[in-house]
Parts: structure tokens; sequence; C-alpha cells
């Protein structure tokens, strides 16, 4: 069985890349991220051209996730219990004339494939430490821990998998030096990664392809992918059950060269 997630970072834009390697990697399931489109507009009929079932959650605007299958899709969640809100910097809410009631982003859709409980997750960006967005990470972190601990108590297999916005550590930045004070590598940042794998959680390093780092994102300015100036923030958590069937994982740099690519590379992992 082969498993993979990707932030396609617009899945409109990025539709021939998608289909293009669905054909050529033919995984079981993808976990797709960024997708930056309503549910209702995801190009569901070209992927079902080629086996795919689709599950998706979006508004439209950014963020955005999707599941897809040719294993079958059941039991689908459009977020989790206790999902929060972002509810704004303290100056947009005070533009308001009365308190608007929030939904939560799209950033979070879980579904069973094949017996296996998958869940892609685009958590949040978080900013700067000193913004509201990130005190919203972190809570939207707390609320998915609940929510996993939840489903694994009743023993299903399960992966939770996707952009965590999030290096597990200094070995997964190009340059630690270059991060000090921002988001994506603070203490607390970290833990709420530590404390997802406190719950039986093991996180499935990915075989890198180029260099001795298995990095998932470049930024396009100033030929960062060539420079291999990258993070590894697109993880891939999976149950004990699942792990130790991993017979093998890599970051598919291929799909992050050419013309008009994501700026993340997908993450494929097969199962024995």
């Amino acid at each position: 069985m082969r498993l993979a997630t990707w932030n396609v970072n617009s899945v409109k834009a990025r539709l021939p890349r998608l289909l293009s390697w669905l054909d050529e990697t033919r995984p079981d399931v993808v976990c797709l991220q960024e997708t930056k489109c309503r549910a209702d507009q995801f190009p569901a009929a070209e992927v079902e051209e080629l086996g795919y079932e689709t599950a998706a959650r979006g508004d439209g605007r950014w963020n955005g996730v999707a599941v897809l299958s040719r294993v079958g899709i059941e039991d689908v969640s459009e977020g989790f219990p206790g999902e929060p809100a972002y509810e704004g910097e303290a100056e947009e809410q005070l533009k308001l004339s009365e308190p608007v009631p929030l939904a939560p982003e799209a950033r979070a859709l879980g579904a069973t494939c094949g017996g296996i409980r998958v869940w892609s997750l685009y958590a949040p960006n978080g900013r700067t430490p000193d913004s509201a967005h990130y005190a919203y990470k972190l809570a939207w972190f707390a609320a998915l821990r609940e929510a996993l601990a939840a489903e694994m108590a009743g023993g299903t297999p399960l992966v939770a998998c996707g952009d965590y916005n999030v290096a597990p550590t200094d070995e997964d930045v190009w340059d630690p030096a270059v991060f000090i004070g921002s988001t994506h590598v603070t203490p607390a940042e970290r833990q709420a990664l530590a404390e997802l794998r406190d719950l039986g959680l093991h996180d499935v390093v990915p075989t890198p392809m180029k260099g001795p780092h298995p990095y998932t994102y470049w930024d396009y300015r100033a030929g960062m992918f060539h420079k291999n100036m990258g993070m590894r923030i697109d993880l891939f958590y999976a149950t004990e059950d699942v792990a130790r069937r991993v017979g093998s994982a890599y970051v598919d740099r291929e799909a992050r060269k050419g013309k008009g690519p994501s700026d993340h590379a997908p993450v494929v992992v097969d199962l024995g």
C-alpha cells in the first residue's frame, strides 16, 4: 500500500502536475494540503479518471485539504472535535461592531481508507511568535492532540500526515541561525509535536534523495531549492502498527522541479 502527502499550493494551479504525478507514482492514498478551492470546486472528476475517490474540505480562499483514495473512502470527518477558529489580531477584533461567529478553517480532513484512519492536516503558520495567529496555532495543536488520542484509543491503525508548519529539530532546517526568533522552530511548537509523538505516533522520516537532510519545503526565492536550503515541515506520523509496516519512504524531489511547481515536495511512504 502506497501512501503520500503533498502540499500542492493550489490544486487548480497545479492540476496538470498533480494528474501526471498520480499517473506516474500511483499512490493508493494521497493527502493534499493548501488546495485553495471550495470543496464543490475540487477537480474530483479529473482524479476519478485515474481511479481515485475524493473527499475535500475548503472555503475557496486559502487553506483547504483533501484525501484521494483508490482503496475506498469511509467515515469522512471534516475537522476534529474541539478544532478552534482563528479570531484575528486584537486590532482586527476592535474594528468589529459586534462579535462575528467564526468557523474553524479548512485545515483537517479525516477518512478511513483501506482499513487505515488517515488525516490530512494543514497546521496554521503562526506568522510571528507574538501574534494571535501563533496562539491559535498552539491551540490548534492542543485540540488535535486530544482528537487523535480519542481516535487512537479505539486501536485503529492511524496516519496523521501533512504540512505541520513545524521543523521537529534544528537538523530539519538548512540554517538554524536564520530562524532564531521565527515561528516553525520555537520550543512551544516543537513541544506540540513531541506531545503528538507521546501519544504513540512515530515520525516516519523519509529518504532525502539529495544531501543528508530530508527537506520537504523550499522557498521560491533566490534559488533555494537548487541550493537545498529547505525545511522538513511535511510530516508523516503513524501509529506503531502502521510504522512497523513501512518498507520505504522518500521525498519526491522530482515533483518540486520544472515549470510551476509547488514549493513543497510530496512524501511517499510504502507499506508492506
